[in-house]
């Protein structure tokens, strides 16, 4: 026997799986595709009323890197004024994705042209005007660090795109002190587990400390379990003899002198890493990177051959060149074919997915997980249960999976 739940909820919920800031990428790209243009134009105008083909030809290259930029705006555009299209089944999300894809390839090419054309001034040198080269390649890494910035929006990002919580759970969102007034003053309700079990901490902020004997704190979970917690005096605050068990999604009532002040706690399983990354401007930021990487090769092959005569540094900084471009090119279009065959994103969430389901004895029969857009993620889940429990049942036990935007679940009764 099936049971399938499907109220108007989640009948008619949204399918908007967009990225966090999506506009402001959007506009960020546009920004940075029309420095490029500016640049290209005033280039090959230039390189054409002084006479300088190695301008023009700068000029036709910063056209391709406008180019590419363009998809990664046009995918942001499109994926915006659309979104809420029902043609796109599950959202235009994965769009970012697609044109990530294809800059890849684009990126894959480039490296291939770039390393042959070093390849082959190996074997046949060509003159290097190193009065208009060094300066051109300036200018050009000039404009790369800019685009940098604009797509960073100005702002220094580390690489692991991680939070510190202050704790052990990566990708929980906590927030798990509460602040709560009681008749004799405002007391704080901690869950304290740096480096230690998870228990509960309770102190005074303001009015006379609770005492251990006329305290304790009750839990009552979505599913109706209720644990009691009595509290030990630790010297300026009181802790609760037992550890606290995950998940920490509850709600707790503290007693205090007679009187309970309820209070609740929630828990949260975020996307993060490769889940959570925004693939179109990754590839944006890649096109832009690789290029101020050539820029800096270019610059040292130039100067070294310039000043020892060694003319094979500029096609050798060009091989090493098109080697770290088809590196970055690789992973891309790793990540990205993978997001667009549907591969499992995040496995360590599919496990945790399984212990959260199969925690009271249920059996996880079927699991699909798959990325909707950065920072989204569907599921489908089958569970094979012989308890009297519906969909809504295990829905509220995933609730704190946050990123889970889109999720089918399926109940099996066991005979």
């Amino acid at each position: 026997m099936t049971d399938n739940y499907n109220d108007a909820a989640a009948a008619f919920h949204s399918h908007v799986f967009l990225g966090e800031g999506h506009e402001k990428s959007e506009r960020r790209t546009w920004a940075v595709i029309w420095l490029c243009g500016i640049m290209m134009v005033a280039e090959i105008i230039g390189g054409l009323l002084f006479g300088s083909i190695a301008l023009v030809a700068d000029g036709l290259h910063m056209s391709t890197h406008a180019g590419a930029l363009l998809l990664a705006a046009l995918a942001y555009t499109y994926a915006r004024k659309h979104a809420d299209n029902p043609a796109f089944t599950f959202g235009t999300g994965k769009l970012g994705d697609l044109a990530g894809f294809t800059s890849a390839i684009v990126l894959a090419m480039i490296a291939l042209l770039i390393g042959y054309e070093s390849v082959s001034r190996i074997f046949q040198p060509v003159p290097i005007h190193f009065a208009e080269a060094i300066p051109i390649a300036f200018v050009g890494l000039a404009v790369n660090v800019a685009s940098a910035w604009l797509l960073s929006g100005g702002e220094h990002h580390g690489h692991s795109h991680g939070h510190s919580h202050g704790h052990a759970h990566e990708g929980r969102d906590h927030d798990e002190q509460r602040e709560i007034a009681t008749a004799g003053g405002f007391v704080a309700l901690e869950v304290f587990e740096d480096g230690v079990p998870p228990r509960f901490r309770l102190r005074a902020i303001t009015g006379a400390a609770p005492t251990a004997q006329a305290s304790s704190i009750e839990t009552v979970r979505p599913d109706g379990t209720r644990q009691l917690f009595a509290m030990v005096d630790r010297g300026g605050f009181l802790e609760s003899y037992d550890e606290i068990p995950e998940p920490h999604a509850f709600t707790a009532t503290v007693r205090l002198g007679g009187l309970h002040y309820p209070t609740v706690f929630e828990e949260h399983e975020h996307a993060h890493g490769s889940t959570a990354r925004d693939n179109n401007m990754r590839a944006a930021v890649i096109h832009v990177i690789a290029d101020a990487a050539v820029s800096v090769l270019v610059i040292a092959g130039l100067l070294l051959a310039r000043a020892f005569g060694w003319l094979w540094m500029d096609p050798l900084a060009g091989i090493i060149g098109a080697f770290v471009i088809a590196s970055w090119s690789y992973g891309l279009i790793r990540d990205t074919g993978a997001i667009l065959l549907d591969m499992n994103p995040d496995k360590g969430m599919a496990n945790k997915l399984r212990e959260e389901l199969e925690a009271d004895g249920d059996k996880l029969a079927d699991l699909h997980l798959w990325r909707l857009g950065p920072g989204h993620l569907g599921a489908i889940v089958s569970v094979v249960t012989n308890k009297g429990r519906d969909p809504q049942y295990y829905r509220a036990r995933l609730a704190r999976f946050k990123s889970l935007s889109h999720l089918t679940i399926e109940v099996a009764r066991k005979p």
